[in-house]
């Protein structure tokens, strides 16, 4: 069971997926690690202005998704996978200025922008599937 780690709760066995094991995180955090790359080679202007926003919008990605892991309650699981998508949406964003600008290589750039848009329905596909199986409880 690649990714599942059997537990046991007053004698019933359980699964659950460790964080680092799920694809949609792991490609999250691979174009985070790549955004970081490219944009530590800036200018200083360049990295104190498009930069900074760039790569703290790359990194939201993962971070929320590892944020929904420490969530009980079904809304704000749901809700950090959606604040995710939405800084998935603002790193496509911040990244088509940066290739407009000339700051990103254009070809790294397009393959990267291709990777955003491949994780967007792999994303979704998460969250429905997060909504559909999470027990419907208390946001505490």
């Amino acid at each position: 069971m690649d990714g599942w780690v059997a537990g046991s709760v007053a004698g019933a066995i359980m699964a659950y997926e460790r964080l680092e094991d799920l694809r949609v995180y792991q490609e999250a955090t691979a174009i985070a690690d790549e955004v970081w790359s490219v944009v530590e080679k800036w200018s200083i202007f360049a990295k104190d202005t498009l930069g900074k926003q760039l790569v703290r919008a790359a990194d939201s990605i993962s971070a929320n998704i590892a944020e929904s892991y420490g969530r009980t309650g079904t809304r704000d699981v749901i809700m950090f996978l959606i604040y995710s998508r939405g800084s998935m949406y603002e790193t496509k964003d911040h990244l088509q200025k940066a290739i407009r600008r000339n700051l990103y290589p254009s070809e790294q750039g397009h393959a990267t922008l291709f990777r955003l848009e491949a994780l967007a329905p792999s994303l979704n596909a998460y969250i429905s599937a997060k909504r559909r199986t999470l027990p419907q409880r208390p946001t505490t």
